[in-house]
């Protein structure tokens, strides 16, 4: 994909989004329940779409939201519910359509004080510290609704369930609540119960409460924070005008660390950020263009972290290399942790996508522990991180999760504000910058050369996905070397991964169907050089083309 001639350069007046006319929309649009498009649809992070398009408005929110609320009454989840938004324009009209249902049906909602917004590892790590102790069937489980669109542009709004388990919901679960929305839209909302939002706060039904500070709190059960206090480590951080930007204030505050925002805008519009490889306003902590911002203070901290609107995940800013890619970031902090957490059971497993780093295998083996490699998707962590059997989760897409130091569950879902203080904590403890101990790692296990390619596809083609195997590939050499393995199972978990991952001596490919959009997605690996992925990466756009032709 060509880079747009404008990505890295600040948003200009005409890439900005017209608020006013998108929250008309959010409001009086009705969506064409006949139209795919305009259907609920949850991806692997919930429902998202845009009110220009008519995928997103207050309709899609009442339903979505009656039907979680039907969920948990099936389910019997009678627990506080805690509900969660980020930044984005639609995420504040989502929050109040969302609370209006949640309340009108008894719910007992509990929402950041001042109505503010409440990140995405927050709102996990309160529904985890909220159920410690209480049973599967436990009626007065709690679980939370997180309204955001991630990282994705302006104009975009999202909302996912957790349930009582913390973590993403389960495709099963996502399912149930998709059709049963779809039916309250089919049915023009019937059935579907609201209070208005002005009444139910005139009496008081909206419990406020501090967030902020139990999560600030709790950190230094997950982080060495002394460390990092007592080295004097230098932070800036540039919050990319999410839901996280009043922590940081709090976690400096709390244990005496230097933080910088080097950023301190909130403004739906997001016309501070530079754009995107594009030429869109996209808040994505892992892209070099749109942290264009962050990285012109490379130079003048120890560490710059960066994290997308809901601040599930994260962006490391080394001095004088720039911007982690976030495969290298993931090995560099396995390695870290595997060697200080001695509370951690050498029984911990450590999980990855298939798609991440073959690095991360060298590295978990080395270290003689077990390696769990799971298909794309950050809920094939949960359960692992919720029984405390896997000590970390991690996805090439920088977003993860690790346990506390004492070996116990810290969250079930993505945090992109520890990853970050993670990387303070490497810098405290060993002298060494995340990118240099990742050099270091080269040196020991080999570079890598790391890709990922969209291509678009048919229906037909996609279709065809789903029958790749050994015997359909019709290839038996990639890049000259012969192919060892052809998986269409993940090794760690036998889960279906979508699509194929093909391994040969010195590298691997796999390709996998996108869940929202009519590409197919290719991402290969190689441990020889930069010509050796492109002749890699070539082989197998061809094979999986013929492939798909059937």
């Amino acid at each position: 994909m060509a880079i747009h001639e404008r990505a890295g350069k600040q948003a200009q007046q005409r890439d900005l989004v017209n608020i006013p006319k998108l929250m008309s929309f959010y409001y009086r649009l009705i969506p064409d329940v006949e139209n795919p498009a305009q259907q609920v649809s949850f991806g692997t992070s919930g429902h998202r779409g845009s009110a220009f398009s008519s995928s997103f408005n207050q309709n899609h929110i009442w339903a979505i939201t009656q039907a979680i609320v039907d969920y948990r009454q099936q389910q019997g989840i009678h627990g506080t519910l805690f509900l969660g938004m980020d930044t984005h324009a639609l995420s504040q009209a989502a929050y109040v359509s969302a609370l209006e249902v949640l309340l009108a049906n008894e719910v007992q909602v509990v929402v950041q004080q001042n109505e503010s917004f409440t990140p995405t590892p927050v709102v996990s790590q309160a529904i985890v510290a909220a159920n410690v102790g209480k049973a599967k069937d436990d009626s007065n489980r709690c679980d939370g609704i997180i309204i955001t669109p991630s990282h994705n542009p302006p104009q975009d709004g999202g909302i996912k369930y957790n349930p009582p388990h913390g973590g993403p919901a389960e495709a099963a679960v996502t399912n149930w609540i998709e059709s049963r929305a779809n039916q309250y839209l089919q049915r023009r909302l019937e059935g579907i119960k609201k209070l208005n939002y002005g009444t139910a706060a005139a009496i008081g039904l909206i419990k406020q409460q501090d967030l902020i500070t139990p999560y600030v709190r709790a950190l230094e059960q997950v982080i060495d924070m002394a460390a990092i206090a007592k080295a004097g480590v230098n932070i800036g951080v540039d919050p990319l005008g999410g839901s996280g930007i009043y922590y940081w204030e709090k976690i400096a505050e709390t244990y005496g660390l230097k933080i910088t925002l080097v950023n301190d805008k909130v403004d739906p519009t997001f016309g501070f950020m530079p754009l995107d490889k594009d030429g869109k306003i996209r808040m994505d902590c892992s892209s070099p263009y749109a942290m264009a911002g962050l990285l012109r203070h490379q130079n003048e901290y120890d560490v710059c972290i960066g994290n997308d609107p809901d601040y599930d995940r994260h962006g490391i800013v080394c001095p004088g290399s720039g911007l982690m890619n976030p495969n290298h970031y993931l090995a560099v902090a396995i390695d870290y942790l595997l060697s200080h957490r001695p509370q951690w059971s050498a029984e911990l497993k450590i999980g990855k996508t298939l798609v991440s780093s073959a690095l991360i295998d060298k590295i978990v083996a080395s270290h003689g522990r077990v390696l769990c490699e799971v298909p794309v998707g950050f809920k094939w962590f949960v359960d692992g991180l919720a029984d405390a059997s896997f000590a970390f989760g991690g996805e090439e897409s920088a977003g993860a999760a690790f346990l506390k130091r004492d070996g116990t569950t810290w969250c079930t879902d993505k945090d992109g504000i520890i990853l970050g203080l993670l990387a303070a904590e490497i810098i405290a403890v060993t002298g060494k910058s995340p990118a240099e101990r990742y050099e270091e790692l080269v040196a020991e296990f080999g570079r890598s050369y790391y890709r990922r390619i969209d291509s678009p596809i048919n229906a037909k083609q996609k279709a065809r996905f789903s029958r790749l195997n050994a015997d359909t590939l019709g290839a038996d050499t990639i890049a000259g070397d012969k192919i060892e393995t052809v998986l269409t199972h993940a090794p760690g978990n036998n889960a279906a991964i979508g699509g194929i991952k093909v391994t040969i001596a010195n590298g691997w490919f796999a390709a996998r169907p996108s869940g929202t959009e009519a590409l197919f997605k290719i991402y290969a690996e190689s441990f020889i050089s930069e010509q050796h992925l492109d002749r890699l990466m070539s082989d197998a756009q061809q094979v999986i083309k013929q492939a798909l032709k059937g």
